[in-house]
């Protein structure tokens, strides 16, 4: 392997040290306090106690773990994958008491509504939180769902919502006779929406809604208009609403929104021959300039097919792409900005958190158990039902 090849961490920040947990500010931390002790990160048992706790447990403990997880605690899971993947896996997995989420909340919801009563999801730390998921809030979206209600535009306006979402938001979506979507079939979500109504109500993630609609399926960014749920009716006019294809809720990833078109330049005149490869999370102009766009599974198979020398910037999680550069040292791997962008809440999930986790569920006592009430769970399952009826969806992938 050249020295040109090698895997070049991007520069530290502070912001980024306190993700990483080597540093803290009283001032904005606003954590979930475990009840008994949390192991110190110093530690130096840690992961020989979350061996001993994974191997008392043995088959009644089934291990999910997001590509954005820390390599610390992604080396203890049975399975990884995006959200909905790892949901199914809890699901296809109905001899597992515990499914422990090494990711985020609205992830933990989904394995919930997706697996047996007989199973308990729990979420190693209660604030591993999703920024995109908390900006559509219900009572926000069914404010802006009375407006179509009152304009008329119900019956014609089929909601659809990004898997990145919370379960009261799938279950308003299942109400309202729309369906779920994830990275990879957005596509076939929107053509399966506009079969039956005129315009989309796309949640929570504008920039993904914007790509698939104009990228995809042709439409045009005036089609496209910004439901502002912090303005009055939403920032939009009766006429604009009435004339809108896809109306994109405020939201983003609060990762794959900072990248920019600067940055993709910046890394065509710093690499040569470099490809860009790039999450439908970005932003419309990055994701046009970009030469790949496609989800985290559809990133990994890229790198995975790409040819021995090749280089690629990549916009995603910096975790998975330190991880892909590591996993393939044949080809020149970087990330897409030259500055560190974690997912500060996916990170909460450390090896402390997860050691606590484990520890409990071996000593007999359930921690950090993610419960959806009944009502929100049927109507959340009726929308993704109607997801993996959609013609290639609803096969059941096998674990990695």
């Amino acid at each position: 392997m050249t020295d040109t090849a090698a895997w070049t961490e991007p520069a530290p920040t502070p912001l980024a040290l306190l993700l990483l947990g080597q540093g803290s500010d009283a001032d904005t931390e606003r954590g979930v306090e475990c009840p008994g002790a949390l192991p110190p990160a110093s530690d130096p048992d840690l992961v020989a106690r979350a061996r001993a706790a994974r191997e008392a447990l043995g088959s009644r403990a089934y291990v999910l773990g997001h590509h954005y997880q820390r390599d610390e605690v992604i080396q203890f899971a049975d399975v990884t994958g995006d959200s909905f993947k790892l949901a199914q896996q809890a699901a296809a997995h109905p001899q597992a008491e515990f499914i422990v989420f090494c990711g985020v909340h609205f992830m933990a919801e989904s394995a919930d509504i997706l697996t047996s009563d007989a199973q308990q999801v729990v979420l190693p730390d209660l604030a591993a939180g999703c920024s995109m998921a908390d900006m559509a809030e219900i009572g926000q979206v069914e404010d802006a769902w009375d407006r179509f209600v009152a304009l008329g535009l119900a019956d014609s306006t089929i909601p659809i919502t990004y898997m990145n979402s919370t379960a009261a938001i799938k279950a308003f979506t299942g109400r309202n006779h729309g369906t779920i979507c994830t990275s990879s079939n957005a596509r076939q979500s929107l053509e399966w929406a506009f079969a039956r109504g005129e315009r989309v109500f796309f949640l929570p993630d504008q920039h993904l809604g914007r790509n698939t609609a104009v990228l995809e399926l042709g439409l045009s960014l005036a089609d496209c208009v910004l439901y502002d749920p912090h303005k009055p009716g939403g920032g939009l006019t009766d006429a604009q609403l009435r004339e809108a294809r896809v109306v994109l809720w405020r939201g983003h990833c609060s990762v794959h929104g900072r990248f920019t078109p600067e940055v993709v330049d910046e890394a065509r005149a710093r690499i040569p021959g470099v490809r860009i490869l790039v999450h439908p999370e970005c932003q419309h102009e990055v994701v046009r300039r970009a030469d790949l766009v496609g989800s985290t599974e559809f990133i990994i198979r890229a790198i995975e097919a790409a040819e021995p020398g090749s280089a690629w910037a990549i916009g995603t999680e910096l975790n998975l792409v330190r991880r892909l550069a590591l996993a393939h040292p044949d080809k020149q791997i970087s990330f897409l900005d030259r500055s560190v962008c974690y997912c500060s809440t996916m990170n909460r999930i450390d090896l402390p958190h997860l050691v606590w986790a484990l520890e409990s569920l071996a000593a007999g006592t359930v921690v950090n158990r993610i419960v959806v009430d009944t009502d929100t769970a049927h109507w959340a399952r009726v929308a993704l039902d109607r997801m993996l009826a959609l013609p290639g969806v609803g096969a059941t992938p096998s674990p990695d």
